[in-house]
């Protein structure tokens, strides 16, 4: 069977932070008993492993792993998962070492308020803490409120006492680095890296498959129930990275393919992304961008049909708010761009 490009039913997740914009700015399709919802994330693509999603996020199965549901085609209402574990050569590249769960996992973050502050493992604390699992992440701002910001890193000479004793104060802020940003921004925020999304940022999330969250700091807030939420504060200390330097967004290189401008984003072991800036009526796909690796495209805004040539099947339409999961096998593509459009292109290395 060949496979063709797959679209996901999200999932959504209520948080004490979250607002309105995945449904109203982005279009996602909320159900209706939750539009008047705190909607903090869209799970747009998963394959999370047994015991991982945590428990303040819905829609795991009973062993605690969750995979996305296919939207469209004959292989819908199938998992991710289910769909990896018969057609895994076909989706990751016959040459591709064997996956138990796919390497990327997408969302769409909406912060009404500041979330709370926040670190993921690395690979080395994973791999000694059973249950945690490597978190590396990007953002990419599709919209700030003015005076928007981040909190990215610790500021330069903190050390983990500082924190610490900070921490026990109950007032971290001052010590955190707060970046402002504008639509358009990209962060890669790699594990060890404690940060948070400010008030009034919407982004979409590309990481690694992982649920694992230490909760650091909560601006000294109380949950729904009245309760301080749990934190996290050894853990997270002993993730940290205080001697990490504070990162601005990396010197973004821009070129043209045909008639797409290409803008480099994020560069990492565990996957690239690009912003493809497509103008009304391109009819193209340059042959040399589908290598034998899956590639997972965002669309960020405009409209276009997907036609894959050697499958039989319908064109895939998309619009802004929809992520497609284009298997390594998906070789006969040809993009048709209605109105003008900004993917966000994510690979794997």
């Amino acid at each position: 069977m060949n496979i063709y490009p797959l679209k996901f039913i999200p999932v959504f997740q209520q948080r004490i932070w979250g607002g309105q914009k995945i449904r109203q700015n982005l279009g996602r399709p909320v159900p209706r008993d939750l539009y008047k919802a705190r909607i903090g994330e869209a799970w747009e693509l998963a394959d999370l492993p047994a015991g991982s999603v945590q428990a303040d996020s819905v829609g795991a199965a009973a062993d605690g792993s969750l995979s996305s549901r296919i939207a469209n085609g004959p292989l819908a209402k199938q998992s991710l998962h289910e769909v990896l574990t018969q057609w895994g050569p076909s989706i990751m590249g016959h040459g591709a070492t064997a996956q138990a769960h796919f390497p990327l996992f997408i969302k769409f973050l909406d912060a009404a308020a500041d979330l709370s502050v926040q670190v993921h493992p690395n690979q080395a604390y994973a791999a000694t803490h059973p249950g945690a699992h490597l978190k590396s992440e990007a953002w990419y701002v599709l919209e700030a409120a003015p005076g928007a910001k981040i909190y990215k890193g610790v500021k330069p000479g903190v050390t983990r006492d500082m924190f610490a004793a900070a921490l026990q104060a109950g007032a971290v802020a001052s010590l955190l680095q707060a970046v402002p940003v504008q639509a358009g921004d990209c962060h890669f925020l790699e594990s060890g890296t404690v940060h948070a999304l400010g008030a009034g940022v919407l982004v979409a999330e590309v990481q690694t498959p992982s649920d694992t969250t230490f909760r650091v700091f909560d601006w000294n807030r109380l949950g729904p129930d009245g309760k301080a939420r749990t934190l996290h504060i050894q853990e997270a200390l002993d993730v940290i990275n205080f001697s990490a330097p504070v990162s601005a967004p990396a010197p973004k290189r821009n070129y043209v393919v045909d008639d797409t401008a290409v803008t480099e984003l994020v560069a990492c072991n565990y996957f690239s992304m690009d912003r493809l800036t497509i103008p009304d009526g391109s009819e193209t796909l340059p042959p040399d961008w589908l290598a034998d690796k899956p590639e997972v495209w965002i669309c960020i805004s405009g409209q276009g049909v997907l036609e894959t040539l050697d499958t039989g099947m319908p064109a895939l339409a998309f619009a802004p708010g929809e992520t497609i999961l284009i298997p390594a096998t998906s070789r006969q593509l040809r993009l048709r761009v209605v109105s003008a459009s900004t993917i966000l292109r994510v690979r794997l290395p």
